[in-house]
């Protein structure tokens, strides 16, 4: 299932695959034509074909690739064995399927974690301490993992610490993680409550909320934004990060406004999956209540669902706020937002996620409702409602779903509305949604009648 995860890494996979039979049969003309508009500016043809042919006579032909990681969402990494050399080959690609970024250097194995942890989770049931101690013996020292596993009208905490090779039980269900883009679900509960409250409708444009007409006089509204079908592409074209180890930080209203003046412009209506638009949505609904989208936060989410413990900043939290790390266990920034907060913003614990979650099961709630109804269709395995992905469990039950990433964090939360079952999984460890995301799929599936 977890293949079903990001729709857009098939995008990633035929862009490398391109890449590695044009190159190996020197169609160095193909991969420019395969460029986008500002990548061709800043590597045109020539430079481009005296590149790649420097490149292969000084390492040969592309023999085998391998799929590494993604790099902060927006690089997927490849290890790639040429005839001479090891190399790993960054890639990225736009909206529209072209690289819009290629950087290759020599490839350097991740620090190898010991596989020699002890599992000394004696005190969790048998079943539950070894699906998660299969998922995080390999994570770096002090890693942790906050669980919350919600079955048969109880909610049961699983924290987990690895120190010293060795997993352990620890009590963090109140302790605070950044949740990254499962912040899009709040975002677009925000959205649903102000819609069941008929202050704005779901295929209202936001074009009236600015004060300057959007380039090209493109439209968009609030459903598209909130279920990524807006056309617009994953992250602004303006976005050019001071600190990469805080990218969004910089990005403000003035950015924003350039880029819907100047920059704009869409792909086709489809499922395209946008921290832009999810950004964009946030901070639009702020306008719309002549409020910023932080108060609409914490009183249309936080306040309403007694989530004491969900932040929209890192700082002052003190020792409530759990450490990040990256993959390796070195200690990272938290990241910071402006406009873009909507699409990563949230700080929060697997105590106050499961609050949320259980209010799911409130059939008289309509706004939670409301997020929850399909409103396109992704593939045969995927539909999305507003914010949430609609998935298949392995049993073919509905399942509600959305994960997380930023720089030191990893997340994900499925929810079973019919058999009121959901696992909130908080990782203060990057990069790592592959296991995340498998324990939580596993766990739910644990769950099911």
């Amino acid at each position: 299932m977890t293949n079903l995860l990001f729709a857009q890494t098939e995008n990633y996979k035929i862009a490398i695959e391109n890449f590695h039979l044009n190159y190996n049969d020197e169609k160095f003309d193909a991969i420019f034509n395969n460029f986008s508009p500002e990548m061709k500016q800043a590597l045109p043809l020539e430079q481009t074909k005296e590149f790649l042919a420097g490149l292969k006579n000084q390492v040969g032909k592309i023999e085998t690739k391998e799929f590494v990681s993604f790099t902060q969402g927006t690089y997927a990494v490849y290890k790639t064995k040429f005839e001479e050399m090891l190399l790993a080959v960054n890639i990225s690609v736009d909206d529209q399927n072209l690289i819009n970024g290629l950087y290759i250097k020599p490839y350097e194995e991740p620090k190898k974690q010991t596989t020699n942890a002890v599992n000394a989770l004696t005190n969790y049931p048998k079943e539950i301490s070894e699906i998660i101690f299969s998922k995080t013996k390999d994570l770096p020292n002090q890693a942790q993992l906050s669980i919350a596993v919600v079955q048969n009208g109880k909610t049961n905490y699983y924290g987990i610490i690895k120190q010293n090779d060795t997993i352990k039980p620890i009590e963090n269900q109140s302790k605070v993680f950044e949740i990254g883009s499962i912040t899009k679900v709040f975002t677009s509960t925000v959205l649903a409550s102000l819609v069941e409250k008929g202050q704005i409708k779901l295929t209202d444009e936001i074009n009236s909320y600015y004060s300057f007409p959007f380039k090209s006089d493109i439209k968009l509204n609030f459903k598209e934004l909130s279920n990524h079908t807006s056309g617009l592409p994953r992250l602004p074209e303006n976005l050019a990060p001071t600190d990469q180890n805080n990218p969004y930080k910089d990005y403000g209203k003035k950015e924003m406004e350039a880029y819907l003046k100047n920059l704009l412009k869409l792909d086709a209506k489809k499922y395209n999956y946008s921290n832009l638009g999810a950004g964009l949505l946030g901070y639009t609904l702020g306008l719309s209540q002549k409020t910023s989208f932080n108060n609409l936060l914490q009183k249309n989410v936080f306040d309403t669902y007694k989530m004491k413990n969900s932040f929209v900043s890192s700082l002052n939290l003190n020792n409530k706020l759990v450490k990040g790390l990256n993959e390796n266990g070195e200690l990272t920034s938290n990241w910071d937002f402006d406009v873009l907060f909507g699409g990563g913003g949230i700080l929060s614990t697997a105590e106050d996620l499961s609050k949320f979650a259980t209010e799911h099961f409130n059939a008289k709630n309509k706004e939670l409702a409301l997020t929850r109804k399909s409103t396109f269709n992704v593939n045969e395995n995927m539909k999305i409602g507003l914010g949430w992905h609609i998935l298949k469990s392995e049993k073919g039950k509905d399942l509600i779903w959305h994960n997380g990433g930023t720089g030191g964090y990893s997340s994900s939360m499925a929810v079973n509305v019919d058999e009121k079952t959901a696992v909130i999984i908080l990782s203060n460890v990057s990069n790592t949604n592959e296991n995340i995301d498998g324990l939580c799929f596993e766990l739910i599936n644990k769950t099911e009648k």
